[in-house]
């Protein structure tokens, strides 16, 4: 029970903070997309959903190659921030914001792409500046879509496997998530462990997505 609990804890806080990670850089690039054309905007749009349909586990070689020790982000982060990334807990949030950052991007544009533009033009012949108009009418206007994003962003964070099994590895008390949880517990054949950790998995991304498409379908006042 003090396992299941702590497993949860840890999965919760997880997908909590890569949510808070991606939202400032998805908002933001979901903006751009929804908004504005630019030289490569297509290029990008195919970078961002690239781990959407390659598998998790390419995407978590990926993510070794460039934060390991003798990756040239992780040789970085360790020689000039004093910061280890690989086989940590920092390396499953990590690997659940990469994986969750293209089903936030998609929502925030989505959102974005809904938003009036008549409405930021009146705010800007009113005297707002481009910056006052996206604060005060762009964003409120989409809150909800951007919500929902977020709620689903979270969501696909609880559930990831094949990146973090890759980047984190699958620690006891330091990297094992719920998912990683149900696949250790199965190879070590205690099949009861696993089916509570499953109920628990079942009922928090029953719980996110319900929420998600409950922002997704209110109509915005």
């Amino acid at each position: 029970m003090g396992d299941l609990l702590d497993i949860t804890l840890f999965t919760l806080g997880v997908a909590l903070l890569s949510t808070l990670l991606i939202l400032p850089p998805g908002v933001a690039l979901g903006w751009l997309l929804a908004r504005r054309a630019w030289p490569g905007k297509v290029l990008v749009e195919t970078l961002v959903a690239l781990p959407l349909v390659i598998p998790p586990v390419a995407t978590g070689l990926i993510l070794l190659k460039l934060f390991g020790r003798r990756g040239p982000l992780g040789r970085f982060f360790e020689e000039v921030l004093g910061v280890e990334i690989v086989f940590t807990w920092k390396a499953v949030v990590l690997a659940s914001a990469v994986m969750a950052f293209p089903m936030l991007v998609r929502a925030a544009r989505v959102a974005f792409e809904e938003v009036n533009p008549r409405l930021e033009e009146t705010a800007r012949t009113l005297g707002a500046s481009a910056w006052d108009a996206f604060w005060s009418v762009t964003l409120p206007s989409a809150r909800r879509g951007l919500l929902a994003g977020c709620v689903l962003a979270f969501a696909r964070a609880l559930g990831e496997f094949g990146a973090t099994v890759m980047l984190a590895g699958m620690i006891p008390g330091e990297t094992i998530t719920l998912a990683l949880g149900i696949y250790h517990e199965v190879q070590l054949g205690r099949d009861e462990a696993a089916f509570g950790l499953v109920l628990v998995s079942v009922a928090l991304a029953f719980v996110a997505l319900w929420a998600s498409e409950r922002l997704a379908r209110r109509r915005p006042v």
